[in-house]
């Protein structure tokens, strides 16, 4: 008969634990769909119909997290976005191939407000020569199109690329400089007598850039924040 009752205790055990870890799976689900929610809705990376925005919460369990309002580990990825030139030129959006934004220590600042604070923040923009060939053939004028390229000499925040093709009835073979600073990024062209273009890249509060390299692939540009504000400004109230 006891050993009826350990049988029987011991699969209760074993149901419960089947059963919360199943809860604690759909509310990590339910969680991560809202957060891309509010993503999408505070820094518009969805803007595109290509777009596309994913938040996962790591750790287990999630119940235990949600009741401390403090998560270890948060991934943000986003992808074919578009952003547009400080000047809000024709033809001047720039589609941002990939984001990701590993987020560390995140803690809960406000429910109502649906704000938290990362302690640590780093991630990469990912940027492909096709889409910055495109955008820059449309802001240089008239002329064929123009071809962003890989090029050697990055350094720091400044990614070297080169450029060819026509511009303004002139033949251009150069080496142009796209530098990320703050959370914007500038291509200078060479033959152009335009004004650079600029895109500003909306960032989480404290979130910057920090490196920019030039790859086979296209531009990599990499960010780093400490004490991230997410959701509300730290400046709003």
């Amino acid at each position: 008969m006891r050993r009826r009752w350990v049988r029987v205790l011991a699969i209760t055990v074993v149901v419960l634990a089947v059963l919360l870890t199943v809860a604690d799976r759909v509310s990590v689900h339910y969680a991560d769909k809202e957060a891309a929610r509010l993503v999408k809705q505070k820094y518009g990376y969805a803007n595109s119909t290509d777009s596309h925005v994913d938040v996962s919460i790591e750790g287990f369990p999630f119940l235990t997290q949600v009741l401390g309002q403090n998560f270890g580990h948060v991934r943000l990825t986003a992808g074919q976005f578009t952003v547009d030139t400080t000047s809000n030129a024709q033809g001047g959006y720039l589609h941002v191939k990939e984001f990701d934004l590993d987020l560390r220590g995140v803690t809960v600042t406000s429910l109502t407000a649906r704000s938290a604070e990362a302690n640590l923040a780093t991630g990469t923009l990912k940027l492909s020569y096709d889409e910055l060939s495109g955008v820059v053939t449309g802001l240089a004028g008239s002329g064929g199109p123009l071809r962003v390229s890989q090029a050697p000499g990055s350094a720091e925040q400044a990614a070297k690329v080169r450029i060819t093709g026509t511009a303004g009835g002139q033949h251009v073979d150069g080496t142009g400089t796209l530098l990320a600073q703050g959370n914007e990024l500038t291509l200078t062209i060479p033959g152009v007598q335009r004004p650079a273009p600029v895109w500003r890249v909306d960032l989480p509060e404290g979130v910057g850039f920090t490196a920019a390299r030039a790859t086979a692939d296209g531009v990599d540009i990499s960010m780093v924040g400490h004490q991230v504000t997410l959701g509300r400004s730290r400046f709003e109230r």
